[in-house]
């Protein structure tokens, strides 16, 4: 009898056992391999996980924009491979149907997805902080302060008057939480890049620098908005810059007031005291009055040899320029236009 009942206590317990393995197997397998992600969405969702956050920021983010189910499930399997002491900030793709093991697997290894920043038609430090931080961790005023620190920027090779000219406007891939100083760092790269073996030597045989060629290209860049026409414009100002003639650039003056909404310069603009009026200083600006295009840096290294020292904007107002190569002509092709502003009321 008494063996009978432990074989019965232990028949019991091996059953139990088999049923409590039976069920932990299926537990495991369910936290480690059904799918958590986005049950019910067909499109993937953008976590961000800022610098210095928690497992349980990341967790509650996940849980609260529904893009997980089972939060304890996840938790789980993120304790058991150690992401939980292991969070990595940054930009992540969370696709549909995704099992937590993926999903930890993924945070885990920092496989992030990288964003795009694009930045043009900037004229100031403040424009170029703001959109160039527009989509990444990177605060506005953190990338402003470094614009704006002398110590720093001398690391590069630039003065405050000349920073601007290390940014190549374009479309860049970076990752969402690079710092302000990677920012920088891959900024000058970029910057390295595009200054070829062939546009150093151009450049120098303008006799320019190339902080020098980017001053000249954002104002041949404000001239005008016709990509095909900056050669011309370009070939004008370096025309003056060879005899030794005031640039006279408005766009200069604009930079100087610092009214960007200024239509028409007057003679009152020409009076200011500014390094950067270019009716009372010979020679080019400090530095760049905005960020010029590839097109418009180009148009100077590869700018149109020709005689002409004045042009003015065309009376039919098509964006493009009456060239002249003397005065006469150039005031005669001003009054033209100055009568046009005139008759359309264009103060």
């Amino acid at each position: 009898m008494f063996d009978d009942k432990k074989t019965k206590y232990y028949l019991i317990g091996v059953i139990t056992f088999s049923v409590l393995l039976t069920s932990l197997s299926f537990y495991f397998y369910q936290a480690f391999f059904s799918p958590n992600t986005l049950l019910e969405k067909e499109e993937p969702y953008l976590l961000k996980i800022p610098s210095n956050v928690t497992f349980q920021t990341v967790s509650d983010s996940l849980y609260y924009a529904e893009a997980i189910q089972d939060v304890i499930t996840f938790s789980f399997v993120a304790k058991v491979l150690g992401y939980q002491e292991l969070v990595k900030p940054g930009l992540y793709t969370i696709q549909p149907r995704m099992n937590n093991l993926a999903l930890v697997r993924k945070l885990r290894s920092g496989d992030q997805t990288p964003v795009r920043i694009t930045f043009n038609n900037v004229r100031t430090k403040e424009d170029l902080a703001e959109k160039i931080t527009k989509n990444i961790e990177v605060q506005e005023l953190d990338f402003y302060g470094l614009l704006t620190d002398s110590v720093y920027i001398r690391k590069f090779g630039f003065e405050e008057e000349t920073i601007m000219s290390m940014f190549i406007p374009n479309t860049y891939e970076v990752w969402w939480n690079t710092s302000a100083e990677n920012l920088f760092d891959r900024m000058y790269k970029e910057y390295e890049r595009f200054w070829t073996d062939e546009r150093r030597q151009k450049a120098s045989e303008l006799g320019l620098s190339q902080s020098e060629v980017s001053t000249l290209a954002s104002i041949v860049q404000a001239e005008t908005q016709k990509t095909d026409e900056r050669p011309k414009v370009a070939g004008v100002y370096l025309n003056r810059l060879r005899i030794n003639m005031p640039l006279q650039a408005d766009p200069t003056l604009v930079f100087a007031v610092g009214d960007f909404s200024i239509k028409r310069v007057l003679n009152v603009h020409k009076e200011i005291e500014s390094p950067y009026n270019t009716y009372k200083y010979l020679g080019l600006p400090p530095g760049p009055i905005n960020l010029p295009e590839i097109s418009a840096l180009d148009a100077v290294l590869n700018y149109e040899d020709h005689n002409y020292l004045y042009f003015c904007a065309k009376d039919d107002f098509s964006g493009y320029h009456a060239f002249a190569t003397n005065l006469n002509e150039h005031l005669n092709n001003a009054r033209r236009y100055q009568n046009a502003l005139n008759k359309a009321k264009i103060y």
